[in-house]
């Protein structure tokens, strides 16, 4: 589920909603047809969001192995299907967070809060880091704009950001006084400029319940 999630950037609320007919193995494809809040099924947040994505060759083959493993694997089943439930629903995305996800996050040595959303979040900053065509990173997110990937979903990171400051210095100074300028700054204040201040718990966990939310409000 975290690495459907990871590589697609599929919403929770579409996450859960998977069921086996929306996977085209053939084609290595991923169909969105529905979502689900709170247990209850309903339709996708926009229109963009029901369009296909393209599944990579080593999820499609980790999902059939899922697939293979799974007491519900009929073509009507749900892909993540909650024995609890004997298959008639899903798994519920909050407590499997915190008993699964969050504990697994920790184990690998994550500190950082982490939601459903953070798997969205980090799909998009990575395409963008990577240096896909913003065009191609909003389809794969299904936004009605490309604004909205590049204003909410991703965020430059400090070694982008050192790279593109020292890119106008060399536009601006002489080549000859580039090297100083960046020796001086890699070595007396690399550190402050590394170090970003930490949210504390309470805003952490108001941040990611509003992300948690994100197909309420966005």
């Amino acid at each position: 589920m975290v690495l459907l999630a990871a590589t697609t950037g599929l919403r929770r609320s579409e996450l859960f909603a998977l069921k086996w007919n929306d996977i085209d193995f053939a084609n290595e494809t991923l169909n969105i047809s529905r979502a689900i809040y709170n247990q209850v099924v309903g339709n996708c947040k926009t229109e963009g969001s029901s369009r296909p994505l393209p599944l990579d060759r080593f999820v499609a083959k980790a999902l059939w192995s899922w697939k293979k493993q799974s007491d519900y694997s009929k073509p009507d089943d749900w892909v993540f299907a909650s024995p609890r439930r004997f298959g008639r629903m899903p798994y519920w995305p909050a407590i499997l967070l915190r008993r699964t996800v969050r504990p697994a996050a920790r184990r690998a040595g994550i500190t950082k809060w982490i939601g459903w959303h953070t798997f969205r979040h980090s799909y998009a900053t990575l395409l963008i880091a990577n240096g896909e065509n913003i065009k191609v990173v909003q389809e794969l997110m299904r936004h009605g704009s490309a604004r909205i990937t590049v204003d909410i979903y991703s965020q430059a990171r400090n070694p982008e950001k050192r790279a593109a400051q020292q890119r106008l210095v060399q536009m601006i100074l002489p080549e000859g006084q580039i090297r100083p300028v960046v020796a001086s700054s890699r070595s007396s204040s690399t550190q402050s400029l590394d170090c970003v201040p930490e949210l504390s718990a309470s805003e952490l966990q108001v941040m990611w319940n509003a992300l948690d939310q994100e197909e309420l409000f966005m």
